[in-house]
């Protein structure tokens, strides 16, 4: 993937995830894009409260990546990263 397609799938990425970032901010976490791989990984890291949270996974597979996968289906999946 060339790097022009990358950055603009990654604000495409970032919109959406903005769009649920609120959710996460109110239980003091948030979620940063680290990277997208060229078969189509989003690699995110998560910060705050979220970080280390016993449901963060949760929320990574059943809130971010389920939303970012509805809006993007290119994405492959959502992971996150240290």
């Amino acid at each position: 993937m060339d790097n022009s397609k990358k950055q603009e799938l990654i604000k495409k990425v970032n919109k959406v995830i903005d769009s649920i970032r609120p959710y996460l901010i109110s239980d003091g976490g948030d979620v940063t894009v680290v990277d997208i791989t060229d078969d189509m990984t989003v690699k995110v890291k998560l910060t705050g409260a979220c970080q280390g949270c016993p449901f963060s996974m949760m929320t990574l597979k059943s809130g971010i990546e389920q939303t970012v996968k509805e809006k993007i289906p290119e994405v492959k999946e959502v992971i996150a990263v240290d």
